[in-house]
């Protein structure tokens, strides 16, 4: 028996919150081979949780807080540091040019919120905003990854999870986190496209060289994942990217959605854009304990979890 790896073994929890509830997975191993360890379960009650970019997204405080700790309960681990991931319209996540070069992190973000007060339907200087520089350009612009939560949304959750006996460590949106339970396999690829129908968000994401190049977020409510209105909006979204960088042509096209539509979001994904599309699945990352599922149809709704605690590992 290795005592250290036992001693030393790192474990990581991530929790996706959502309308419908809020979803654990306990990640065990490390970065390069993640074990799934348990996952846990809790529903909301209707009314419990609401969706909103400006709005209260907590309407039933104690309940929130009451689900998250049973759901903890049930992963039988005592760690209470969370890797958090929520619905992606609970922000806006954009690909923006900036001219010239920051002095400072202050000037950057003094800059976004200046290019951006005009085209956010909320108040910008009210908002939690962080970037990520992708790359320079030829003409020394930078392209830049910005993600924007309204302040009081935000600290609605991080208070309330710290009422409840937690300590919100990182918090992102679902969009990040399925890039990241498949990123080892999508840069391996010079250019590709993720699209996802998740928690009844369609998101579509294009990347080349490992740097995103194109997002679009479309919540689309109880739209059928093989609905004509799905279709339309990967066919505009796509058609929109190839008008933009028209040298670039993502002939890679790999899908998330639950099991249940996944062949025929698949198919539908393949038409739109003329190119073969092939499906990822949770249980393709990662290796399950005794205490985990093996199975897609039980894994799918922990993806997002899956991938939040992957980020601490």
């Amino acid at each position: 028996m290795q005592l250290s790896s036992i001693l030393f073994r790192k474990n990581s929890i991530g929790v996706e919150i959502s309308p419908q509830g809020v979803a654990f997975a306990l990640m065990g191993g490390n970065a390069a081979s993640p074990s799934l360890e348990r996952v846990a379960f809790r529903p909301f009650a209707p009314g419990v949780m609401r969706v909103s970019l400006r709005e209260t997204n907590i309407l039933d405080t104690q309940a929130f807080c009451d689900r998250l700790a049973e759901a903890h309960a049930l992963l039988l681990h005592k760690g209470t540091r969370l890797s958090v991931t929520l619905p992606d319209t609970v922000g806006r996540v954009l690909l923006m040019d900036v001219e010239g070069r920051f002095k400072n992190r202050n000037e950057a973000l003094d800059i976004i919120r200046w290019k951006l007060k005009k085209s956010m339907p909320f108040d910008v200087g009210d908002t939690h905003l962080d970037y990520q520089l992708l790359q320079m350009r030829d003409n020394n612009d930078m392209a830049l990854l910005v993600t924007l939560v309204s302040r009081s949304v935000i600290e609605q959750y991080e208070d309330l999870m710290v009422t409840a006996g937690f300590a919100p460590a990182r918090i992102d949106l679902n969009i990040f986190n399925l890039y990241r339970i498949f990123e080892k396999r999508l840069a391996l690829l010079e250019e590709c496209a993720l699209i996802s129908f998740y928690g009844r968000v369609l998101s579509i994401m294009v990347v080349n060289e490992g740097i995103p190049e194109f997002l679009r977020i479309k919540e689309l409510g109880d739209t059928p994942a093989g609905d004509n209105r799905v279709y339309r909006e990967i066919s505009n979204s796509l058609l929109a990217y190839r008008e933009r960088f028209p040298e670039h042509v993502p002939h890679k096209m790999f899908c998330v959605a639950e099991p249940d539509a996944a062949r025929e979001f698949c198919d539908l994904v393949s038409e739109a854009s003329e190119s073969e599309a092939s499906l990822l699945e949770a249980k393709m990352v990662v290796k399950p304990s005794a205490n985990a599922p093996a199975d897609q149809a039980t894994l799918f709704p922990f993806t997002a979890a899956i991938g939040a605690a992957l980020r601490t590992l």
